[in-house]
């Protein structure tokens, strides 16, 4: 069967939910992963052909996408900071923001801090901000902590895949206990966190393919208590982060000012909001004040 002709079914069935050109990004991530075929091919070969077993692959593949589950789990890899990840749908799938704060963190001033650096990446999720610090900074001591059992399993496995050491805490921070886990207590250079910040009375606004297929544990917070996570690891970062250590965090867009507001109450200095590239306040910078 020519992949063409699959082609256009895959239009047929998905451009009332998605963007053609995203439709057509579907089909050639598929075709590469099944059968290593480039898009740059079919528009040399356009009769390429495959087998009716091969192409019931395919068809699969496009029935899951007409549930609307996202093309990474299908596929269970995807890309983050220029490095392979696998992720499955006990992780969210990292964004191109996250990358923005990876950025952000490395392009921060970190000569003042002393080598090697040490690093927590608090809700480490698929393992991206930690496993992409963990790349750049070669010689840091790169921590990794979720309450998710299954999300530390996915971390470690994406740390082997870009060879890169990361010690990863299956932990709670809303209850750790600092003088029970010691490694809470490290004085830290950097603390980082891309926690949960969805509120309930924002489902509504989400896609499908993030609200039926994602985790929930790692998206939603409570209405009542927004900040709840924020709160948890700022408390902690006064008492771990070295002075003049950075703390990020990745925001709900419309709590900026709110965020702002908790680093000033935790005496942190230079407090910094940033905009993402979609012009939305979705990342801050606190500089540790003791």
């Amino acid at each position: 069967m020519k992949l063409k002709a699959i082609q256009q079914d895959f239009h047929k069935a998905l451009d009332a939910d998605y963007d053609k050109e995203e439709v057509d990004q579907f089909f050639f991530m598929i075709c590469d992963y099944y059968f290593n075929v480039k898009r740059i091919t079919l528009a040399i070969q356009p009769d390429y052909a495959i087998s009716e077993d091969e192409a019931e692959l395919v068809f699969q593949a496009l029935e899951a996408l007409k549930r609307h589950e996202p093309i990474q789990y299908l596929l269970k890899t995807t890309e983050f900071f220029g490095l392979t990840f696998q992720v499955n749908n006990q992780v969210l799938i990292p964004r191109p923001e996250t990358e923005e704060l990876v950025a952000w963190i490395i392009e921060s001033k970190l000569e003042e801090i002393k080598a090697p650096l040490r690093i927590l990446d608090i809700g480490t999720g698929s393992g991206c901000i930690a496993t992409a610090l963990a790349k750049h900074f070669e010689h840091a001591e790169v921590f990794g902590v979720d309450i998710s059992e299954e999300a530390i399993k996915v971390a470690q496995r994406n740390a082997e895949i870009n060879n890169v050491s990361v010690r990863f805490i299956q932990s709670d921070i809303l209850t750790v206990d600092p003088t029970i886990i010691a490694d809470f207590a490290l004085p830290f250079d950097i603390i980082v966190s891309n926690p949960p910040y969805v509120r309930e009375m924002e489902k509504q606004q989400m896609k499908p393919n993030v609200l039926n297929h994602e985790p929930h544990l790692a998206l939603f917070v409570d209405d009542a208590n927004p900040l709840k996570f924020y709160k948890a690891i700022t408390d902690l970062a006064t008492k771990t982060l070295v002075e003049g250590g950075l703390l990020f965090f990745e925001i709900n867009e419309y709590l900026g000012n709110d965020m702002v507001a908790l680093l000033l109450e935790h005496k942190f200095k230079d407090v910094a909001l940033r905009r993402d590239m979609f012009k939305r306040n979705r990342m801050i910078k606190g500089v540790q004040n003791k």
